[in-house]
């Protein structure tokens, strides 16, 4: 597993890149099974190139930057089992293009849920997602379904752009009682930890009112922060079409189910993407079936 720190050493894929192709999982670090399980799922496409940045530009004023969990030595210790070609882990000052470079702006997607709950927060993850795809320069990229959104404006922006790679969502993984993996779960002690749990319970609510055929938004909604109850504050609770993330009053074809609330300290997101066929409702993917 070749750690490389800089963009210079990056050169040192060219070999991968033309004996079968790269799969790029792009990450904070923090990892976790989570994470691994996108290792594992990029493993099928290519060889796999981790990146692991924490990225300032997508943190707004009073976020947790300052805070957020760094451990490279643990992080690669966790891919050393894996089938994993090489990590990328640059610098802050790597990265940067300093406070008059570029942005990318991202398009009418990440407009509601955490866009409009963070404003600004999207234009640094494409920028910096640009960035990793420009360099590494992968035939696939793997993303967590888990932050739905962020997959759909990384999407739209692969896709006005015209940017030469296939994306992957990968399925949200999560611990025996149902909350989701995620980084920031090392910020839940005690009774948070057991409330945080609510998330997950209210997207189950809500599915189970669709698998009962509901299809009103407003009812769904509802019952979506209905089930956020036990949070300390509640972002969003909303169902969306996918993947334009618009809001109809009656709900058919992809949904997604999505929550955002604020248990002990931590802003926890959530969701579901349901199929709402005429003999059920299944969960399903974001983003077309990619190459195998």
């Amino acid at each position: 597993m070749d750690l490389i720190r800089t963009k210079k050493e990056l050169a040192r894929l060219a070999p991968l890149r033309r004996a079968g192709g790269l799969a790029l999982v792009p990450t904070m670090g923090a990892l976790h099974d989570g994470h691994l399980s996108l290792v594992r799922e990029a493993a099928r496409h290519g060889a796999v190139v981790v990146s692991i940045f924490v990225n300032p530009t997508q943190f707004g004023p009073g976020e947790d930057l300052a805070a957020y969990p760094r451990d490279l030595d643990a992080d690669l210790a966790l891919l050393a089992p894996l089938d994993v070609a090489a990590v990328f882990a640059p610098s802050v000052d790597e990265m940067s293009a300093g406070a008059d470079g570029v942005v990318v702006r991202a398009g009418r997607r990440a407009g509601p849920l955490c866009g409009a709950a963070r404003p600004g927060h999207f234009d640094g993850v494409l920028t910096v997602v640009a960035k990793l795809l420009n360099l590494v320069r992968p035939d696939v990229a793997v993303f967590g379904r888990k932050d739905a959104q962020q997959c759909l404006v990384i999407a739209e922006m692969v896709r006005d752009l015209e940017l030469p790679v296939h994306l992957v969502d990968a399925p949200t993984l999560r611990e025996s009682d149902g909350l989701a993996m995620s980084s920031r779960n090392s910020y839940l002690q005690g009774e948070a930890r057991l409330r945080a749990r609510c998330l997950a319970r209210s997207l189950a609510a809500a599915r189970a009112l669709l698998a009962a055929g509901e299809r009103d938004r407003a009812a769904v909604e509802a019952a979506l922060a209905a089930g956020l109850a036990e949070s300390d504050a509640v972002d969003y609770a909303e169902a969306r079409s996918v993947p334009e993330l618009d809001r109809p009053g009656i709900l058919d074809g992809k949904v997604l189910l999505a929550v955002a609330a604020r248990v002990g300290g931590a802003r926890l997101i959530d969701n579901l993407v349901l199929d709402l066929a005429p003999d059920g409702v299944r969960e399903a993917s974001l983003l077309e079936a990619g190459p195998r």
